[in-house]
Formats: C-alpha cells, sequence, structure tokens
C-alpha cells in the first residue's frame, strides 16, 4: 500500500506542475477564451467541429487538470487512511483537494462572467499553493518510508520566523509577476534591471503598467538578497543539517536561475519557453519553502512540549 501512496503522490505533484505550466501556458498565448464561454464543455460541445489552437491549448489544460484532480482526490483518500496518524498528514490532504478545487472553480468563473485581472492574477497563486501542498505531502510519504528523515531536526524561532515570512513574501511577490502577464506589461520595459535602461529613479516617467513590471522587479531583488542572508545564516548555524544545508541551496539556486530566466524573458522578447520555465522554477521555489514551513511548525510545537514539561 505505502509504494502504491508514494506512486500516486509522486504521479500528482508531477502532475500539479503540468498544471501550473498548463495555466502559464493559457495565459501567455491568451487561450482563455479557446472554449468560449462554456464550461466545463467547449464550446457546448464534446469535441469541437471547430478546432483552434487556442481551443487546443485551453482543452488541453482542462483534461490535464481534471485527470490531475482525480489523482489527488485518490491520495488524499490514501493519505488519509495509511498515514492519517501523522499529525500533518490530514490537514495537508485537505489543503490539497481544497485549493485544486477553488483553482479550478476561478477558472470556471473567469471563462462563464469574465473576471479583472486582479482576480485572475490569484489564480497562479492559488495553483502554487495546491502544489506546495500536494509536494509537502509526498515528501511527508517519504519521510515514512525513511528515505530520508528530517524528524529529528529542529530550527530556532528566529529562523522559523524568517521561513514564516520568506513564504508568504514570496506568494506576494509571485502574485505581481501574474499581474504583470494578465496585464499585458512583461515588454513595457525594453531594458532591465531597469527600466528601459533609465534612471533607476525616474520614477515620475512611470505608468501604471511601468510601475507594475518595476514594482515586480524589485520584489523579485528583495526575495533575492533575503535569501541570501538566509543561505549564510543557514551554512553558518546548521552545519551538520543535510536537510537544512541542501534545501537551502537549492532554493538558492534555483533562484538564481529564476533571475536569470526573467532577465531573458526582456532579452528573448518574451520566449514562450523560457516564460514557462520562470514559472516552473517559481513553484518548485515555493515548494521548498513550504516544506521548510512544515519543518518549522515541528520545531515550534517541540518547544512548547519542552516548556510544559
Amino acid at each position: 500500500m505505502l509504494k502504491l501512496l508514494k506512486t500516486v503522490a509522486v504521479l500528482c505533484s508531477l502532475g500539479m506542475l503540468f498544471v501550473l505550466i498548463g495555466g502559464a501556458l493559457v495565459t501567455k498565448t491568451e487561450s482563455g477564451m479557446g472554449c468560449g464561454d462554456s464550461w466545463p464543455l467547449c464550446h457546448g460541445q464534446i469535441l469541437p467541429s471547430e478546432i483552434t489552437f487556442e481551443l487546443i491549448i485551453e482543452l488541453s489544460h482542462r483534461l490535464v487538470s481534471g485527470g490531475v484532480g482525480f489523482l489527488v482526490l485518490i491520495l488524499a483518500v490514501l493519505s488519509w487512511r495509511k498515514i492519517g496518524h501523522i499529525r500533518e498528514t490530514k490537514l495537508l490532504a485537505l489543503l490539497s483537494v481544497f485549493f485544486l478545487v477553488l483553482q479550478g472553480l476561478i477558472g470556471a468563473a473567469a471563462v462563464k462572467w469574465g473576471q479583472s485581472d486582479f482576480v485572475l492574477a490569484m489564480h497562479f497563486g492559488i495553483s502554487l499553493i495546491s502544489f506546495a501542498s500536494i509536494l509537502v505531502l509526498t515528501l511527508l510519504i517519504f519521510e515514512v518510508d525513511k528515505k530520508f528523515d528530517a524528524r529529528s531536526l529542529y530550527i530556532d524561532k528566529g529562523m522559523r520566523m524568517q521561513i514564516y515570512a520568506l513564504s508568504i513574501y514570496t506568494l506576494l511577490m509571485t502574485y505581481t509577476g501574474a499581474l504583470v502577464r494578465h496585464i499585458d506589461a512583461s515588454l513595457v520595459c525594453g531594458g532591465w534591471p531597469f527600466c528601459n535602461n533609465g534612471s533607476p529613479f525616474a520614477f515620475g516617467s512611470y505608468n501604471f503598467h511601468q510601475w507594475a513590471q518595476m514594482g515586480h522587479r524589485l520584489a523579485a531583488a528583495i526575495l533575492f538578497i533575503w535569501v541570501i542572508i538566509l543561505f549564510i545564516k543557514v551554512m553558518k548555524k546548521y552545519k551538520t543539517s543535510k536537510v537544512m544545508r541542501g534545501g537551502w541551496t537549492a532554493a538558492l539556486l534555483l533562484l538564481v536561475i529564476q533571475v536569470f530566466l526573467g532577465a531573458m524573458i526582456i532579452v528573448t522578447k518574451l520566449n514562450l519557453g523560457i516564460a514557462l520555465l520562470h514559472a516552473l522554477i517559481v513553484a518548485c521555489f515555493f515548494g521548498i519553502c513550504s516544506y521548510f514551513m512544515l519543518l518549522s511548525s515541528r520545531s515550534a510545537r517541540y518547544e512548547k512540549e519542552t516548556k510544559r514539561e
């Protein structure tokens, strides 16, 4: 049963990445209305008679999302039954299903009634939370199977607060990136890192779209510096912890790649492959942050139990 659970968990994690990339692809190719205002059918049909590129993109995304949703439901049930005795399992199972359904409903509402760019930008963030909950549940399953063991790791309070804050901030930064995409502001600044290679203090000349673009860049720069600082602290304070050192090394490398891809989006004039990879990398980064939030919550609980004794 545990082998089956691990297989389903890995499939769900990979599947959610495809859902994330598919959603980004729909946005970047402007295929959101590829099936008209019909949902879950496409132009009111199971198999539309007239096939367009936008229809293929949108319909493929719906089919993948539906298939992954079914797998996630199976994962939640199996996890509840097999490792439900572990404290975090039930909450993660509920979160994985809830946020997957929520992102589907927001997508359906956008098709049926339309939504503002500010609301649609939330869709990617909700997808991130759904993916992260599934990924953390998968890691929890592998912990039970003793493929690696982080249960004895203790993270001090200061580091825990930083991890919580960083994770929340990552979601906010991601929202600004999604907003940039939805308002078609990806290429409003022809230069990098400053808008049109102008002065970094030329705020008075920015229009709304340029403010959104530069706001996202500033948010990403703060995140990058923050992660470098945390990485240095981890290397000093957690020299014996392979999970901490390996995890934050991976987080920093992902963020370096993310910054490079952000610049390349401008240089290549919004190359589709680079833009999709940009979305994939931030999902993996947030997944790592989420796992460290789980480890932090364990340390906080251990601290409380120790004080009671």
